[in-house]
């Protein structure tokens, strides 16, 4: 199966990606995928490093499928994460 490697930033409290280039992005379509437990295992070893470096906080593999729009989580939880909320907020609504 197919991961990703998610994270918190430390710098701003946002859900960012690990990117082929060891970069943090906020974008899940920059994220690298790993498609085997080895790859999976190199994304991991590298997001532990950027959290010892303070960088990051709680890394870890999510499983993902890939479409033609990029990496997608299979868990809702994480799904969530990259895209947001699956209702709207409720609009505020002047009582005056």
């Amino acid at each position: 199966m197919a991961q990703i490697l998610i994270a918190n930033s430390l710098a701003h409290g946002f859900v960012v990606f690990l990117t082929a280039e060891n970069n943090w992005s906020g974008d899940i379509r920059q994220a690298a995928v790993a498609a085997d437990d080895a790859a999976a295992a190199a994304l991991l070893e590298a997001a532990q490093a950027a959290e010892a470096g303070d960088q990051v906080i709680d890394p870890y593999l999510v499983e993902v499928t890939v479409n033609g729009a990029g990496p997608e989580p299979i868990e809702y939880r994480e799904y969530i994460r990259a895209f947001g909320p699956g209702v709207p907020p409720p609009s505020r609504q002047n009582s005056s």
